[in-house]
């Protein structure tokens, strides 16, 4: 398993790092949620997804990957639901399938399919852990853990995803990586054991009620404070422009960052630590309807002992707020 894993990230990881476009949560924030949700886990699936704890920390980002760097048309929409365009939450379509029904392929493609594809994910996950389908399992769950992360960012439900229809080009970036960047390393990440969700649909549709309030407040928030912040709002270069980071997203000074974070009363850590809970949340439940199987055997016994001692540390880490050392690759 390790020598796959090191050949495939061999491969992955510099379409990362060369990807020109926004990446949901950023890589702090996808990898943390993911890596802290195993720390949520009952101890009968947290040993095992504890084997593979690197492989479900870094895939957390390759939806991103498909989305940008290989141009997969199908995956674009199922990171982010334009709600404005849809009407009333109260008249969405409960399913997939209901939802092909209703609006064309086109008007999917371009104003997004997220509830209703983490929904479809946690059935294809609930399979796989029926099946007892190792691969199957990591992947999935790693890959639901982007798209629950994805729901908490608020602007990830509108159309105003980067502020471009109110003159704030960059506050995307800004509050999902740059302030997570800046800050996360003061994050509680104890979130937490899991907890099994009795309605999936009212679930994901909650995270995302809750996460459309929020975007008018972080845009709002932003505006009244550059009407009265003293200083410079970006950093600028010898000749004066802005300067900007790998991905051409503008950097934020380190004054006007913090003052933000502030007005932002804890926001972006408190959606961060909801991803967290929510995906050990979907995990969990998702091993419960398939009847809660043994995975000590999809792994050697000698592997997992092993880890053991590593575990036990993470975990001593994990009850006090914190994570292990993440070396992810960085935006700002």
């Amino acid at each position: 398993m390790k020598r796959f894993l090191k050949n495939y990230w061999s491969r992955i990881i510099p379409f990362l790092v060369l990807s020109p476009f926004l990446m949901a949560w950023g890589t702090f924030g996808h990898e943390h949620i993911n890596r802290a949700a195993v720390m949520a886990l009952p101890a009968p699936m947290q040993a095992f997804f504890f084997n593979h704890i690197d492989f479900m920390t870094t895939e957390s980002t390759i939806p991103d990957v498909r989305k940008y760097t290989l141009r997969y048309k199908a995956e674009r929409p199922r990171h982010y639901i334009d709600l404005e365009r849809y009407g009333t939450m109260d008249s969405l379509p409960a399913t997939m399938k209901e939802a092909e029904e209703k609006y064309s392929p086109e008007f999917l493609q371009k104003n997004g399919i997220l509830p209703w594809y983490i929904e479809e994910m946690m059935k294809k996950l609930t399979t796989a852990f029926k099946e007892k389908s190792k691969n199957e399992i990591l992947y999935l769950a790693a890959d639901l853990g982007h798209y629950v992360g994805d729901a908490h960012m608020p602007l990830h439900t509108s159309v105003n995803h980067d502020g471009q229809l109110t003159g704030q080009r960059g506050i995307h970036s800004f509050w999902e990586s740059q302030l997570p960047e800046m800050f996360g390393d003061q994050y509680n990440y104890n979130c937490g054991q899991a907890k099994y969700i009795k309605n999936i649909h009212q679930e994901v549709w909650k995270i995302l009620r809750h996460s459309h309030q929020l975007a008018d407040t972080l845009l709002l928030a932003d505006r009244e404070l550059k009407k009265h912040f003293k200083g410079d709002v970006y950093e600028k270069d010898a000749s004066g422009k802005i300067r900007r980071n790998k991905y051409h997203q503008p950097i934020h000074t380190a004054a006007y960052a913090r003052a933000y974070n502030k007005a932002l009363n804890g926001m972006v850590e408190k959606q961060l630590r909801s991803s967290i809970k929510e995906t050990a949340d979907f995990w969990y439940t998702a091993w419960v309807n398939a009847g809660k199987p043994d995975l000590t055997s999809l792994d050697p016994a000698e592997q997992t002992k092993r880890n053991q001692p590593e575990l036990k540390r993470e975990l001593q880490l994990c009850h006090q707020g914190k994570l292990t050392d993440l070396k992810g690759d960085k935006e700002f």
